[in-house]
């Protein structure tokens, strides 16, 4: 068994370590990636509905899933279904109105 990986998590002014296994993906690890919608309603994880991004500020593995390689190019925030956790990482939480829909800067 090996070590946790520590994922620092940025939401709401505030840092918050949690430690994650390798392998994991970020969606299964915990977060409140989802609105208040998106939450009951989602692909379960698929990558198929786009409700649960987050943005990496490090760490960043390169892009592997469709969305996130288009995230990447665009600036888009990143499918956490699609990211499966191998090193360290800094995750900024996206705030989220309705569906997956992001709140305009």
């Amino acid at each position: 068994m090996t070590d946790p990986i520590t994922v620092t998590v940025l939401a709401n002014d505030t840092d918050t370590e949690i430690e994650v296994e390798e392998g994991h993906v970020l969606r299964e690890a915990g977060l409140d990636v989802y609105g208040a919608v998106s939450r009951y309603a989602n692909c379960g994880g698929r990558g198929l509905c786009g409700t649960c991004g987050v943005r990496i500020r490090e760490g960043a593995l390169e892009p592997q899933q469709w969305h996130d390689a288009a995230s990447d190019r665009w600036g888009y925030p990143r499918l956490s279904c699609g990211i499966r956790v191998t090193e360290p990482m800094v995750v900024e939480l996206v705030e989220k109105v309705v569906w997956g829909q992001l709140l305009p800067d």
